[in-house]
């Protein structure tokens, strides 16, 4: 059977005090409320002889403050998120907070559900890459006072903080490098979506484009389709004959690009002209290495934290909101210069 766990009120019988007075010295408030320094180091003693922990729900409830932050993002295992997330950390962690991490999988029933639970939980603040159907959960956050930091991509009509990137001049400078490398047939590969950051990304393209009086060649794939995107990728080859570059609006859906691409004709690596929106580890080892935008994420992580820490510390998260715009690099590799 399993043994009942102990609580304050065990402490406090043990020592026959108040369980008033225990919990002020487990709390670190013995000297503010003037409990003598030897019932203080007794009642320390006995906690920890006892191996005493406490119920940290119960405390959230009672102090309003669980010191746990939740950081949603579509899916963990991208390695721009889990860069973000792993800096993030270390943040929250110096400032007395632990960091739950999820993902979404860009689904509005996951994400509504987590944020269901982790509220139920009473965690302190979120920060959330938020799924396409989901401003009004955010926004219910919001009205009850719970703090809430968006990142990646917001919603145009929601008043709510943001930390992204300018997605859209960060696309158009990428299709102008390559336009001045001499590519002039350029295909750009994303998906179906109304999110800011995805919408922002093929603008930026197509300004480019349309600037410099060349054609567009666009691939869509919906976001729920992404295991097809090989064949996708395959038959959007075979419509556009004659493409002399690629630009890839994510990191995974570039690895299916060079997967296929190695797979059908691995000269395409190199005769190819190939740009991607996030960096990845293996663009660097490529054998024709992989030119790419990366965002700031110690910068992006360091803004996140700014942000939210005032929230945590106020009774109201009402106050005027911030939407921080961050500039991205354009890291040129071998695949995107002249052949």
């Amino acid at each position: 059977m399993k043994n009942k766990p102990i609580s304050i009120r065990d402490v406090a019988d043990h020592l026959k005090i108040s369980v008033t007075t225990v919990s002020f010295v487990l709390n670190g408030k013995a000297k503010e409320k003037h409990i003598s320094e030897s019932l203080t180091q007794k009642v320390l003693d006995y906690a920890k002889l006892i191996n005493y922990r406490p119920n940290q729900i119960a405390q959230s409830l009672r102090t309003g403050k669980s010191k746990i932050l939740v950081f949603m993002v579509e899916d963990i295992s991208n390695s721009f998120f889990s860069k973000v997330a792993r800096i993030f950390e270390d943040l929250a962690y110096e400032k007395g907070y632990k960091v739950i991490f999820c993902s979404n999988e860009n689904d509005d029933k996951k994400s509504k559900e987590l944020i269901e639970l982790f509220d139920f939980w009473h965690v302190d603040g979120f920060i959330i890459v938020p799924s396409p159907g989901i401003k009004n959960t955010i926004a219910s956050l919001i009205k009850d006072n719970i703090p809430v930091v968006l990142l990646d991509r917001f919603f145009e009509d929601l008043d709510c903080n943001s930390v992204v990137v300018d997605n859209a001049k960060a696309s158009f400078d990428a299709t102008l490098h390559l336009i001045n490398n001499q590519f002039k047939n350029i295909g750009f590969v994303t998906t179906i979506s109304d999110q800011t950051q995805m919408k922002d990304r093929l603008s930026g393209y197509e300004k480019a484009i349309s600037d410099h009086d060349l054609k567009s060649n666009i691939l869509q794939i919906p976001y729920n389709e992404i295991f097809k995107a090989n064949d996708c990728i395959k038959d959007f080859m075979n419509n556009h004959i004659g493409l002399d570059a690629i630009f890839f609006a994510t990191n995974y859906l570039a690895q299916n690009g060079l997967q296929f691409f190695k797979e059908q004709n691995s000269t395409l690596l190199t005769d190819l002209g190939i740009m991607v929106f996030d960096d990845h580890d293996m663009f660097k080892i490529c054998p024709t290495s992989i030119s790419c935008i990366t965002q700031p994420v110690y910068e992006i992580s360091s803004k996140i934290m700014e942000l939210l820490l005032p929230l945590l510390q106020k009774k109201e998260t009402t106050e005027e909101t911030q939407k921080i715009i961050l500039k991205t690099e354009l890291i040129i590799r071998e695949s995107s210069l002249m052949k």
